[in-house]
Formats: C-alpha cells, structure tokens, sequence
C-alpha cells in the first residue's frame, strides 16, 4: 500500500475528520486524530436570527462551507445559491437547498469570478459566516453594486482538552504529516504546539489559502492539494510519499 507505515495527523473537526482518515487508512497510513476546531454557535445570535426572519429579502445566499449550510438549517426562500467548493454544494443540497452557483475552483476568488456575469447592482446578498473569515468575497461584490450582509453563523473554537492531546501526539517520533483543510486549523495547532516542534513533519494542505496561512507561521507547505478538496488532499500526498 502506498502509505504503509506512514503516520499522519488529521486535525479537521471530529465531525469531519472521517471523511480524510478513513482514505488515508484505506491506503495503508496510520492515522491519528487531533480535532483542534470545534464549532461553537455565535457568541451573539441576534444578527443570525434576524437575518432568517428576514430571509425572503435576499436575492442570493453564498455558502463557504459546510458549517454555514448547517447553521441556517433550511428556510424555504427565493433567494438564489451560491457555495464554494463541490463538498459544500453537495451538503446543501442534501439539505433541500438548490444551488445554482459553484466555481470550478474552490476558493473565494474564483467565486467572485463566478458572478462576473450576474448583475449585481443593489442585489442583496447573505453569506453566514464564521466569527473570523476573510472579507474577500464581500469586498468584491460590493465594488460592483451589491449590498452584502456578512453574518456570524458559528465560531471556530479549539476543543476542550486540545492542548494535552497535542502534547501527547507530538513526540519523538514525531509523525511523518499533518494534514490542515483550513486556516483555523493551522492557526489553533500553532497556538498549542512550538513551531521548531511542527518543523519535524511534513505538510499537507488543502489549497493556497491555508497554504498562506502555514507559510506565515514559517512553516513549509510539503503538498497542496490540486483541486482544493479533500480527494485532491490524499492524491497529492500520495504524489509526496512516493
């Protein structure tokens, strides 16, 4: 198999981790779990709320993942959909949400590429959002006319008891990978592991977003995921390892 005896942390949310580490295992790795995201509801509900009750008046709703999907449940609406990334369209319309917009690439830039050909002025549009989330996508339609409402739908948190589990995960040997599939991930990982420490194993990321982020802590991106989705991860990590 062609990563026998190869170890690789995981650290997405425990709800999502499988989706991940049970390929990886499939080809022969050796998995080890270490959710450092956990969402938590907004620490303010209110603009949420309110932007459910007043649904009916938004032209477009943007999905970016699956977190903002299940955040706004399902509300019967006019408003057309947009998301990023195959995942997220694929969990909202699960979730009887009909979607009419998705890039072919899965980052927000491309989404914005997407409506070039969408008029857009005074258009009104939600996107629900994590607590801390790039304002790419709402600086951009707004140069072109439309009014966009950013709402907080969930915060990225780290788990309860992260930081003893990552000191159990890493030590001598340290694994050979981590596998980040967001930028709060890196981000919660280095604020509970030294740097010099992380500097031991081999990085694999998702896209060039979190790819920025690993860099910025001053560590090396080993592969990135080409298209940015998760089975783009555990080919491009294959790619690696041999």
């Amino acid at each position: 198999m062609p990563l026998s005896r190869v170890r690789f942390v995981v650290t997405r949310a425990a709800h999502q981790a499988e989706e991940l580490a049970q390929p990886l295992r499939n080809l022969g790795a050796t998995v080890i779990g270490l959710p450092v995201i956990d969402i938590a509801a907004p620490e303010n509900p209110q603009p949420l709320t309110r932007a459910i009750e007043q649904i009916d008046s938004y032209d477009w709703i943007i999905f970016t993942s699956t977190n903002g999907v299940r955040a706004l449940g399902h509300h019967a609406c006019r408003a057309r959909i947009a998301t990023v990334g195959a995942a997220t369209r694929e969990f909202a319309e699960q979730n009887g949400w009909a979607v009419t917009l998705t890039p072919e690439t899965y980052v927000a830039e491309a989404l914005v590429a997407a409506f070039a050909d969408e008029p857009l002025q005074g258009q009104r549009i939600l996107i629900p959002s994590a607590a801390i989330t790039r304002d790419v996508v709402r600086e951009e339609l707004t140069k072109h006319g439309a009014l966009v409402d950013v709402v907080e739908a969930y915060r990225n948190v780290i788990p309860v008891g992260a930081s003893e589990a990552a000191k159990a995960v890493f030590q001598i040997p340290f694994p050979d990978w981590i596998t980040f599939a967001s930028s709060s991930a890196v981000d919660n990982l280095v604020s509970l592991v030294p740097i010099e420490t992380l500097q031991h194993c081999k990085i694999a990321s998702i896209g060039p977003v979190t790819s920025k982020t690993i860099r910025d802590h001053g560590l090396t991106v080993t592969v990135e995921a080409k298209p940015h989705n998760i089975p783009g991860l555990i080919n491009a990590i294959v790619l690696g390892v041999q």
